[in-house]
């Protein structure tokens, strides 16, 4: 399965930025008179502009499918690598098409002049957008295709245009029903696209898509945000049931309406989702750096985070990004041209995470999408910006090549720190270190929190050697070495807590968080079985921490906080002391007493120990 990657976005949005006092001067006046919901509605979607691809005369100025093809010839012109011949799969999406028949994907393949190639058709509301994209996602994914376009576009002012409503208003002698008048002050108009690579782009930014996840809830509840539909009139069920197209247009039954008694249950979907995610592991809310959610009002917003909170999951507001407020609810290219303004405004940096949520009310949906940024800015970096994202490699340790079991054993060490590496660089405070985004006050509980490891790690070694047997002095002698070595290392690391302003009883007096108390329980218990060999493994995650990343570690920290070498001694220390350790491991590994049954202990243990340093360094202060 091949990776996946966004490698351009592009967009359209007709006309000029429309303010809320110039709304009813485009969409018009229904029997002349202005609207009395529209005050209180963008009171609550708080939208100042938008986009109308009608003018004041209610005439079109593009098609729906040209809105996309244009956004496609955008996204094309931001890729220069992506050339028309070589994409050969469309996905295209949209909650109401110009034609009924064909679909909207052959629509938009005709604007573009793309050549011959597979399309996909995605209708619905706001998560149709989400469905083309991962239609696309998986067509490049599998291999099928090298190169994908996904598009979403919506143009719904003309479907409230005020001569649509003359007669239903006049004829039920009343103002125009809030269901609809509702949508006529929500939405507005739009396209965005992307395209898909099987390759980042060569220069520049590029999304990596991790996975995309889209839920239906129609199961569960009644259609919300619909057409085609008079909920009042239960003996037709749909617009097609009527006698003829008039009368279903007159008793409302073609009107874009939402069901505002439904619409409260959109955030509680979708945040029950994020939380399900979350569960499963899908999505770490401490790693992600950036928000894009596609909210239709203000309104859902604050009730999201509502939510959120109470569930005890929160993404912090500062990392949340829309442009709502700006370019107006755009339906299923919402999403879209969220991401362009993203990418293209120049505020995304290598390794960021973005976590993208589209709730849908038409018969409730959730998508949710995990990307990553990857490659580098245009412009050049200096020593504050992001820093390139280094590829996991584990230490090198020596061994007899002709000897199967050693072989077999260093090969699986390998695999064991490759996937230790790859995690590490996920848990919060190591993520917020390759981000640039560490503190001083991350330093110091980082320190806070691995100080009782470091003092336990003298003493879970001497106790291994105590259990090794005399037949085996030279592996004995080696164990109460390394002991030896690490039993005052603690003290370097008080002398650099003091040295950026901690308080040395603040340290000492420190307790081990829930992490480190497995850590240390586990090692002392296998320190205290006869003939411990397998807590090699243990020190090939520990001691490989300091070959591989102590110094890498100690730079970075320097650098970010500027901090001098005496600050970070402890780190850069044991970048020195840790690779002469790794030459008694070597000299474990190459010992004739090693056997299959060993290496597979070791191996094991190596497991183990990584996952519960993982643990320790997660549950930072939780004690």
């Amino acid at each position: 399965m091949n990776e996946v990657y966004i490698t351009s976005m592009g967009k359209f949005l007709p006309g000029l930025p429309v303010g809320n006092d110039e709304m009813e001067d485009y969409l018009g006046r229904v029997n002349g008179k202005g609207s009395k919901s529209r005050r209180r509605i963008l009171e609550q979607n708080q939208i100042l502009y938008r986009h109308y691809a009608i003018d004041k005369e209610q005439k079109s100025q593009y098609t729906n499918a040209e809105m996309a093809a244009l956004a496609i010839r955008d996204a094309l012109e931001n890729n220069a690598e992506a050339i028309d011949d070589k994409i050969g799969f469309l996905a295209a999406a949209t909650t109401q098409g110009d034609l009924l028949v064909p679909g909207f994907a052959s629509m938009v393949h005709a604007e573009t002049q793309l050549p011959v190639m597979e399309i996909a058709n995605h209708h619905g509301v706001c998560a149709s957008g989400m469905h083309a994209l991962k239609n696309a996602y998986l067509h490049v994914q599998s291999g099928e295709q090298a190169t994908a376009v996904s598009c979403a576009s919506e143009f719904p002012s003309r479907a409230f245009k005020h001569t649509r409503f003359e007669v239903q208003a006049a004829y039920a002698d009343s103002p125009l029903p809030f269901d609809t008048d509702f949508l006529r002050f929500m939405l507005s108009d739009g396209a965005g696209a992307a395209v898909l690579s099987n390759k980042p782009a060569t220069k520049g930014l590029s999304l990596r898509i991790e996975w995309i996840d889209n839920q239906s809830y129609a199961n569960k509840y009644d259609v919300c945000m619909y057409a085609g539909l008079n909920k009042e009139n239960e003996q037709l069920t749909s617009w097609l049931d009527y006698p003829s197209i008039h009368e279903a247009a007159d008793d409302g039954a073609l009107n874009l309406k939402q069901d505002i008694r439904l619409v409260n249950e959109m955030p509680k979907v979708g945040v029950n989702r994020f939380f399900e995610l979350v569960e499963a592991g899908r999505i770490n809310p401490s790693t992600i750096d950036w928000m894009v959610c596609h909210y239709s009002s203000h309104f859902f917003r604050e009730e999201i985070f509502r939510l959120m909170k109470l569930g005890g999951l929160t993404i912090p507001e500062e990392k949340w990004f829309t442009n709502l407020y700006t370019k107006g609810n755009t339906g299923a290219a919402s999403i879209y041209i969220m991401l362009e303004e993203l990418l293209s405004e120049g505020d995304l940096k290598p390794g960021e995470q973005v976590l993208c949520m589209v709730p849908e009310s038409g018969r409730f949906q959730t998508s949710y999408m995990l990307l990553t940024v990857v490659g580098s800015s245009t412009e050049e970096r200096d020593k504050s910006s992001v820093l390139t994202e280094r590829q996991p490699e584990a230490p090198h340790l020596e061994y007899d090549a002709a000897n199967s079991v050693q072989e077999q054993l260093v090969r699986q060490l390998v695999h064991v720190w490759i996937d230790f590496e790859q995690k590490l660089a996920q848990v919060p405070i190591i993520h917020k270190l390759y981000r640039n985004k560490f503190t001083l006050d991350d330093y110091k509980a980082l320190m806070e929190n691995i100080r009782q490891q470091v003092i336990d790690g003298s003493q879970w070694i001497a106790r291994a050697a105590s259990y090794i047997a005399i037949e085996q002095i030279d592996l004995r002698s080696a164990f109460i070495a390394h002991a030896r070595d690490e039993h005052r290392d603690f003290q370097i690391l008080e002398r650099n807590y003091v040295a950026i302003g901690g308080d040395l009883a603040t340290i000492q007096a420190g307790v081990k968080n829930i992490g480190s108390e497995a850590l240390s329980a586990y090692l002392f218990h296998r320190a205290g079985r006869d003939n411990p060999y397998d807590l090699i493994g243990a020190m090939w995650i520990i001691e490989g921490l300091g070959c591989r990343m102590a110094r890498y570690w100690g730079e970075m920290i320097r650098d970010q906080l500027e901090l001098n070498e005496d600050q970070v001694s402890f780190l850069i220390y044991h970048s020195e002391s840790d690779e002469k350790h790794f030459e008694r491991l070597e000299m474990v590994v190459q010992h004739p007493m090693l056997t299959a049954e060993i290496a597979a202990r070791i191996v094991k243990t190596a497991k183990t120990t990584a996952r519960l340093y993982l643990l320790q360094l997660e549950e930072l202060d939780n004690v």
